[in-house]
């Protein structure tokens, strides 16, 4: 079986711990990369404990996850040249034991396919909501897809062929490659099997703010890569972001400066709130098809609440765009407790 793992990570503590030991094991270590983006928890010091390659990228250049993995990729080549499949694994997931294999099986069974993932489950569901959220969005249909998460088996010619992820996309950088594979004619699968778990961490909403954030960032950059073309979904996007988080949070501010000096009537900011209150009834609808009213109520209200997050995301972008302004990364995860190299006393 010619398969490497790339993971990648920065500061992610316990987690990329027991990634790293869900990896060892499933392939050899010589196949194993690790690549930091800068961590200050020991990481780097604990992977290479464990035997593993490790990249550590250079700090006077921006991180990307996209950057992180195209520097994996190029050392897993280096030292195992023969390679014909890559797993890549992000540092807050584990992988599932078989997963490796029903990948491969698949991989071998279509020369076309260029990407298989699976299901990636959140290690703690229960935890807060954001995480019970997350879990959801992990939980795509089975079958042919459009793109990916971090967590994928890539066909390394693929990889090679599309010239690897764009090291300059901050967020989105999966999608992005996956609609450059499609466009040359490879597919992108969904199998119905088992990962991996990841540990989103999100406890706080302001976590949960800052990723809606990133989110629009990605939007906006997905329309003007390709938003124009066959993919109508990045438009999509932008136009509910530019509506529910720029516009009617602008006219309702604005409406009610002018109700309170009197010059348009109160009934008008009210109108505004009818029409977000109408919006929260409706999307509770859809979502209590899957669960219950509660939560359906809960999963609305956050999805509105954090339309301005996102808006704030698609205008970082076109501003450091139109400034011509470095992608910096919107981190929102929480770094864990350091992690350490195992020896006498950390034994597992």
């Amino acid at each position: 079986m010619n398969v490497g793992v790339i993971a990648i990570a920065r500061n992610e503590g316990q987690r990329l711990k027991d990634s790293l030991h869900s990896v060892v094991g499933a392939v050899p270590k010589e196949s194993i990369v690790y690549v930091d983006s800068g961590s200050s928890d020991g990481s780097v010091e604990f992977a290479r404990s464990l035997g593993v390659h490790v990249v550590e990228l250079d700090r006077t250049v921006p991180f990307t996850a996209a950057r992180a993995r195209n520097a994996g990729f190029e050392r897993l080549l280096s030292a195992c040249p023969g390679v014909e499949y890559v797993q890549f694994l992000d540092g807050d997931c584990v992988l599932r034991p078989d997963w490796i294999d029903r990948a491969v099986t698949a991989m071998d069974a279509d020369d076309r396919l260029a990407v298989v993932c699976g299901r990636r489950r959140e290690l703690h569901p229960g935890e807060s909501i954001y995480n019970s959220l997350i879990d959801r969005e992990w939980d795509t249909p089975v079958g042919p897809a459009d793109a990916c998460g971090g967590d994928a088996l890539f066909r390394r010619s693929a990889v090679e062929a599309a010239g690897g992820y764009d090291a300059t996309i901050i967020a989105g950088e999966e999608p992005e490659l996956c609609f450059r594979l499609r466009q040359a004619g490879w597919k992108v699968q969904r199998l119905d099997a088992e990962m991996t778990l990841h540990d989103a961490a999100l406890t706080r909403f302001g976590q949960w703010w800052k990723r809606s954030k990133r989110f629009g960032h990605a939007a906006a950059e997905a329309l003007q890569r390709y938003g124009s073309r066959a993919e109508s979904l990045p438009g999509r996007q932008v136009r509910g972001i530019v509506v529910w988080g720029g516009v009617l949070p602008a006219l309702l501010l604005i409406f009610i400066a002018l109700a309170c000096l009197g010059v348009v009537s109160p009934l008008v900011p009210v109108a505004i709130v009818a029409v977000y209150l109408l919006q929260w009834a409706r999307l509770t609808r859809q979502f209590s098809a899957e669960d219950n009213i509660g939560f359906a109520l809960r999963r609305a209200a956050l999805m509105l609440a954090c339309k301005p997050a996102e808006f704030r995301g698609l205008i970082q972008y076109w501003s450091n765009r139109i400034l011509r302004r470095r992608h910096t990364l919107i981190e929102y995860k929480r770094i864990t407790d350091p992690v350490r190299p195992r020896g006498a006393a950390d034994v597992e």
